[in-house]
């Protein structure tokens, strides 16, 4: 469904700073996968999303969705196909809008847009019915802005706005680092939830261990910019923290000391 055909990216090149944070990385993810990726701080996980996303346009090498060569297409065109939640939550709603107002503008992704009202009576039950899911009481805050959600409550609103209409790829970027670990838990519960029950193919970007080994059929862990270990679903089901770690050693020849990512913090 998706192909990375040697990618690189390098930035600030031909200076004193250059920084070659992908290279020539290949990656193949079938529909359905649901990957987790990890890796220590500057191995390249973040980049690897935002050139996805067509973020940065990549130096080398060719991307490919559902076998159509996307790697020139802009940012905005791969917008209608691509759902992302960021570590901030902001990021991916208009704060000073209300939460049907977020909503409605994500059910009209990829329709036609005229001089009308966007939200009717219809579509106010789908979506507050959408939001009862969550079990968070926000079907009763509907007209609330969303700058006034708590942390978890955003990142669940930005969950569902990301999938109201169900994205071709689902990129998701620390998206619980910033929260307490009861909001994580149940942060993390929807996305299995939602990812699961529309088939959703996903990436995911985590700095914890554990929740890479429980979450998603596969898991990536990527070094200086490459993927060094690719694990499937039947390895990774009696997979530890310590043997992760050990066979990190075993194919980076080093001793993995990212402090962040070993203590799942």
């Amino acid at each position: 469904m998706l192909e990375l055909k040697e990618i690189t990216k390098t930035f600030n090149i031909g200076t004193v700073n250059e920084n070659n944070v992908l290279y020539n990385l290949n990656l193949t993810v079938n529909e359905g996968d649901f990957i987790s990726i990890i890796g220590s701080n500057g191995a390249g996980k973040s980049t690897l999303l935002n050139v996805i996303a067509g973020v940065y346009p990549v130096d080398g090498g060719r991307m490919l969705i559902d076998g159509r060569d996307i790697t020139k297409l802009p940012e905005y065109e791969r917008a209608k196909f691509i759902g992302r939640v960021f570590q901030d939550p902001m990021m991916g709603t208009a704060p000073s809008m209300t939460i049907e107002e977020n909503l409605s503008l994500a059910y009209c992704r990829n329709k036609r847009r005229g001089l009308k009202w966007g939200t009717k009576e219809e579509l106010r039950k789908t979506f507050r019915q959408r939001l009862a899911e969550l079990e968070l009481g926000l079907e009763e805050r509907v007209n609330s802005k969303v700058k006034l959600l708590s942390g978890g409550q955003r990142q669940a609103m930005t969950l569902l706005i990301a999938t109201m209409v169900k994205p071709k790829l689902l990129l998701l970027d620390e998206h619980t680092a910033a929260l307490d670990p009861t909001t994580v838990r149940l942060i993390n519960d929807l996305t299995e939830r939602i990812v699961l029950q529309k088939g959703i193919t996903t990436l995911m970007v985590t700095h914890n261990m554990e929740h890479a080994i429980k979450m998603g059929n596969r898991l990536i862990m990527m070094d200086k910019g490459k993927i060094v270990l690719d694990i499937n679903d039947s390895e990774k089901t009696s997979l530890t923290v310590d043997e992760l770690v050990d066979m990190f050693k075993h194919v980076a020849h080093r001793k993995f000391d990212e402090d962040r990512i070993m203590l799942g913090q």
